[in-house]
């Protein structure tokens, strides 16, 4: 018997959950400018380098879409299926916007902000999922900590950088 809910496929659940979250990645990797202004930050010494962010991320965006797809798969009602679909959507909408906001609109404050209820949304997916799939929940606690740790990141910069 299969875990899938009546007219799904297997594959095309997961090719879905990875479009989103390269849609997520492209989207918020063209919102990433590290140009003049950027450099000019002052940033703690505790700065992972440039570099490592977009293999971070490309890790943490991997395990979104496999947690985003097993949970969908493990829904037992349509309804709950669209709220899976709808906060994984919220999330990935947080996740781009706190790019907008720190390097297009040049407001790291504005962003610390922002990053709070990313946090909040990604520990809301941790809670959701848990009942339905604990592999996927437990997919989703390093993007909890790479929030975390890219807002205490945010609030050093601000700190470093005020007023904005």
């Amino acid at each position: 018997m299969s875990d899938d809910p009546p007219g799904s496929s297997p594959k095309r659940t997961y090719v879905v959950a990875g479009i989103g979250a390269l849609a997520v990645a492209l989207v918020g990797g063209m919102l990433t400018d590290l140009g003049p202004w950027y450099h000019e930050l002052r940033q703690p010494a505790w700065k992972p380098p440039d570099w490592a962010f977009g293999p971070i991320w490309a890790a943490i965006l991997t395990l979104w879409a496999l947690a985003a797809a097993r949970s969908w798969r493990a829904a037992s009602t349509p309804q709950l299926q669209k709220d899976i679909v709808v906060a994984f959507t919220i999330c990935g909408v947080l996740n781009i916007a706190w790019s907008a906001l720190f390097f297009r609109i040049e407001r790291p404050d504005l962003a610390l902000l922002e990053a709070g209820l990313l946090a909040l949304s990604v520990l809301c997916l941790i809670t959701m999922t848990w009942r339905l799939d604990r592999r996927a929940s437990l997919m989703l606690v390093p993007y909890l900590i790479w929030v975390g740790t890219a807002a205490a990141l945010n609030w050093k910069v601000v700190e470093l950088n005020r007023p904005f």
